[in-house]
């Protein structure tokens, strides 16, 4: 996919995000500011981050995992990525300009609660708090969230459709 964003930026990634569900089905969300721009308020956000070199999308998918929550996944247990997005925002003073795309992938536990252990001190500062989300609630929330268009793709996306987001200016 090719970015319609013509704007300057100061780092340019790409990276994996993980719709990781528990054995309800409910989805794993970060609270998450932006301590240096506490202007930019609160979200909610997908697990995950950018692409190492020589990663495929599954073992970014495990090792983001493994950092943010302590949770350990196989890349066998990461599905493929069918959500597919660019994307420009703002954060700790920065423009980035992310190519992203979606993957999913299950517990079997309900709800465990997610270890801090392995997180940058960075991610440390920014996640304020989690939440595993029914997907229900999700939808109908109008709390901000990172995929931007989360609540209204997010039964598409397991229902394994195929997406391709429109270019998000995020923020």
């Amino acid at each position: 996919m090719t970015s319609p964003y013509t704007g300057a930026w100061d780092i340019e990634r790409t990276s994996v995000r993980v719709v990781l569900l528990d054995a309800n089905d409910h989805v794993l969300l970060f609270r998450t500011i932006d301590p240096v721009m506490p202007s930019t308020g609160e979200w909610w956000e997908l697990p995950g981050g950018g692409v190492e070199a020589g990663e495929t999308s599954a073992d970014t998918a495990v090792r983001e995992m493994f950092e943010e929550t302590g949770f350990v996944l196989s890349p066998g247990e990461v599905s493929a990525p069918t959500w597919r997005r660019d994307a420009t925002y703002l954060r700790r003073g920065l423009r980035y300009l992310q190519h992203e795309v979606v993957v999913r992938a299950r517990l079997d536990a309900l709800a465990p609660p997610p270890s801090a252990d392995h997180r940058t001190p960075t991610e440390r500062l920014e996640y304020t708090g989690h939440r595993w989300w029914p997907v229900a609630e999700l939808e109908a929330s109008a709390d901000r969230f990172f995929p931007g268009r989360l609540p209204e793709l997010i039964a598409a996306f397991l229902a394994g459709e195929r997406i391709d987001e429109p270019f998000d200016h995020w923020n």
